[in-house]
């Protein structure tokens, strides 16, 4: 029974999770622009650093291209076997530690903390589940506390990385309206474009 009658979700995500998992296998690559994908011509970034980000690279992005923005970036090839090894670590440590929890990719999961109050608090057990993460893992998470998936998860975007945000229950709106309509999930390039050009560019009225 939920004692205020409300959903508490969390959305927790690993921070350039590809990226994190490299500089665990190897220091020397922390604080540099990196990038995790093919390197051949053909090539396509996967992820990147934080680092690389502020040259204006960004997934999906060519590698050529990319070097071009960042020359003195680093490109190396994916391991995907490293990186299911580290998902799966992170999902036993939720899996541990949640009442219910829904892993929505790879790195990605939302938690439903409805009824913790009762105990603990959901705002303090967010707060102790990303340290046991980064404990446990080894790797940054972010997280927001909100009343639905959808708000938690724009949320989460706005304060990686390492970060953490909890939208009150009735600030839904005004959280949303200064945001780019571009925000949303589900929303790509082109469909923002159109909604823009119909006078929609913000998220909230």
């Amino acid at each position: 029974m939920l004692i205020d009658g409300q959903r508490h979700i969390a959305h927790f995500d690993l921070d350039a999770f590809f990226v994190s998992v490299e500089c665990l296998k190897d220091s020397r690559l922390k604080g540099k622009p990196l990038i995790v994908g093919g390197s051949g011509d053909r090539g396509v970034v996967a992820a990147c650093s934080y680092e690389a980000r502020r040259f204006g690279i960004h997934s999906a992005m060519p590698v050529k291209l990319a070097r071009r923005l960042c020359p003195e970036a680093l490109v190396i090839r994916g391991d995907m076997e490293s990186y299911s090894k580290y998902s799966r670590l992170v999902t036993d440590v939720i899996r541990d530690n949640v009442p219910l929890f829904e892993k929505a990719s790879i790195d990605e999961f939302y938690i439903d903390l409805s009824g913790m109050d009762k105990f603990f608090g959901c705002s303090l057990y967010a707060v102790e589940l990303k340290k046991k993460v980064l404990k446990e893992s080894g790797l940054p998470i972010s997280y927001a506390l909100a009343s639905n998936k959808l708000i938690s998860k724009v949320a989460t975007n706005e304060v990686k990385p390492n970060g953490q945000l909890e939208i009150p229950f009735g600030q839904e709106k005004s959280f949303l309206a200064p945001l780019k309509i571009g925000k949303l999930p589900g929303i790509g390039k082109e469909t923002a474009y159109k909604l823009v050009r119909r006078g929609s560019r913000r998220s909230g009225p």
